[in-house]
């Protein structure tokens, strides 16, 4: 499993990691009851604190991505294609949202924000 942090982000780490694993998950190269690496091993990996690998485990766990068997490892649940697909919408609708939103503060009008987004979809 290969995780790649982006220190200059200004996502923490934590959350890169739960959306690179989702990302695997979805692209099924993560399949149900694939095994994790351990909280360590993954820190010692990626250079972090193992408390940041365990938020994010903890935040797949919530989300119902994983399933955490102490002291056998973090496990992905099985999934089911429609909702991973409409979690992702979600996540596109809020990004959009806040792009949209900060547009408006600069104050480019929604037709120039519209201008720009088909100009973006056609690139």
């Amino acid at each position: 499993m290969k995780i790649i942090i982006n220190t200059s982000l200004m996502v923490p780490i934590y959350e890169q990691i739960t959306d690179q694993i989702k990302t695997l998950i979805r692209n099924g190269e993560l399949k149900e009851n694939d095994n994790l690496p351990s909280v360590r091993t993954l820190s010692k990996e990626l250079k972090i604190s193992a408390l940041t690998v365990k938020k994010a485990y903890d935040s797949l766990e919530n989300e119902g991505f994983t399933i955490t068997v102490h002291g056998k490892g973090t496990y992905v649940a099985a999934t089911n294609p429609e909702l991973l697909l409409e979690e992702q919408k979600k996540e596109l609708e809020a990004d959009l949202e806040q792009a949209i939103q900060k547009g408006r503060r600069c104050g480019i009008s929604d037709e120039d924000i519209r201008s720009l987004f088909e100009l973006i979809l056609e690139g």
